[in-house]
């Protein structure tokens, strides 16, 4: 078993906590706006989509009811000879109506539809958000720890040699003293000493 480890670059650690850090916060925008984007996309099919066509089609039902209305003067009417225009108009605005209920009951459709296709996408990102925001922090925050670990360790040289004593005592990395210097009560401001 090797007495030290070999640990050559603590910086590659470094590098790429630092990167898995830019690579979260991007992760994070990215599932937030497409979470963000479903929502916006039911709320525009359920309300303003469903309020429009609602209002579309009476509106055509009102321009229907006057084209009927004008058809049935014209027929009335002695003085014109065709009625030909006003039935254009009454079909135009039937094809209209029907045009018209026949999108909104698509949106209906396309609505329950909407739903169940995206519910289970949309579970799937908030799974994968709530792994980005707690597992993957805890990993940022774990390799941190890794770094600091790694960096006291290398600044420690090999046991036995006179610069180790002192690259851990300029350091201050020693943080287990020896145990020589349990017995002999280093570390405590008195020396070890009990006072009388």
């Amino acid at each position: 078993m090797a007495e030290r480890a070999q640990v050559t670059s603590v910086e590659a650690v470094e590098l790429f906590r630092s990167d898995l850090i830019i690579f979260l916060k991007k992760a994070r925008s990215v599932l937030e706006e497409a979470c963000d984007e479903v929502l916006r996309t039911r709320q525009w099919v359920q309300n303003d989509q469903r309020r429009f066509w609602e209002h579309e089609i009476k509106v055509r039902a009102r321009k229907l009811e006057e084209a009927r209305s004008e058809l049935f003067r014209a027929q009335l009417s002695q003085f014109q000879d065709s009625t030909t225009l006003q039935q254009m108009a009454v079909h135009r605005a039937d094809r209209a109506v029907r045009d018209a209920e026949t999108k909104l009951a698509v949106l209906k459709k396309w609505d329950r539809e909407l739903e169940n296709r995206t519910d289970p996408l949309v579970k799937m990102l908030n799974q994968l958000h709530g792994f980005i925001i707690t597992d993957m922090a805890q990993a940022v925050a774990y390799l941190g720890q890794v770094v600091k670990t790694l960096e006291a360790y290398a600044a420690v040289a090999a046991p036995g040699s006179g610069a180790s004593a002192l690259t851990a005592t300029e350091n201050k990395t020693d943080i287990y003293p020896s145990a020589g210097d349990v017995s002999a009560g280093a570390g405590k401001p008195d020396g070890g000493r009990k006072k009388p």
